[in-house]
């Protein structure tokens, strides 16, 4: 058994005095049991020589040795896994990829019909339920109609008649004049909208004189214009009065 190590400075009397200390502790190991006195079986034994504090330093070693083997186990096992899963693991890799891909091609083109069949609602629905034409009532149309006569604008005073006379045939729920339909539309609409025959005849002999002289690039006469304000007067009057 090898003697401990002299100490840096240590004297001649210090040197025996430890030697003699170490000494005597080896004596004493020596003369002590190898193992318990109540350890029969042999892991007992075993346990009982390990537990020794000269073994300390073996136990933790053991206790490396555990991990060390452990570490080893979980590579070996990783290592096998990883062999035999590892073509599988591709496979099943590349399987799910394509599988999001192809379901993100296939959000993208629902969304992008979705987004078209919006649209073509949206503009059926704009064009199917034009902004009404904001009118105001046949008098005030017709009064402005006789104030542009007597300032000699016989084009404006025309173009107040037709809506004098539009404002007419939608107090009495004939016509529904927008911005999107023309003249001639709305006359035609007027029998499935129940206007007896007198009236849709001069509604439309009305509308087709006015489109003729307002969009013609001859100037409008005030004696024209006059008769067509008045023709229009006499229309809302019988209309105002019930008479068919």
């Amino acid at each position: 058994m090898p003697l401990p190590p002299a100490a840096s400075g240590q004297t001649p009397p210090e040197r025996a005095r430890q030697l003699t200390v170490y000494l005597e502790a080896v004596c004493r190991l020596d003369a002590e049991p190898a193992v318990a006195p109540g350890a029969t079986s042999e892991p007992e034994r075993l346990r009982a020589i390990l537990d020794r504090p000269e073994f300390a330093r073996a136990r933790q070693r053991n206790t490396d040795l555990l991990a060390r083997l452990l570490r080893e186990l979980q590579n070996w096992l990783e290592g096998l896994f990883e062999s035999r899963g590892a073509q599988g693991f591709a496979v099943a890799t590349r399987a799910v990829m394509l599988g999001v891909a192809l379901a993100v091609v296939l959000f993208g083109v629902l969304r992008m019909r979705w987004r078209r069949s919006r649209k073509a609602v949206s503009a059926h629905t704009v064009e199917g339920e034009a902004a009404p034409l904001e009118l105001d009532t046949p008098g005030e149309h017709l009064g402005r109609a006789r104030t542009a006569l007597e300032t000699e604008d016989a084009r404006e005073a025309i173009r107040e008649g037709l809506l004098g006379l539009l404002s007419t045939l939608e107090q009495r729920k004939l016509a529904r004049p927008d911005r999107v339909k023309t003249n001639r539309e709305l006359a035609a609409e007027l029998p499935t909208r129940g206007a007896p025959a007198r009236v849709t005849g001069e509604v439309d002999r009305l509308v087709g004189w006015y489109d003729r002289a307002f969009y013609s690039l001859e100037p409008v006469s005030r004696d024209e214009a006059t008769r067509f304000v008045e023709s229009v007067e006499q229309l809302h009057g019988s209309l105002a009065e019930g008479r068919p």
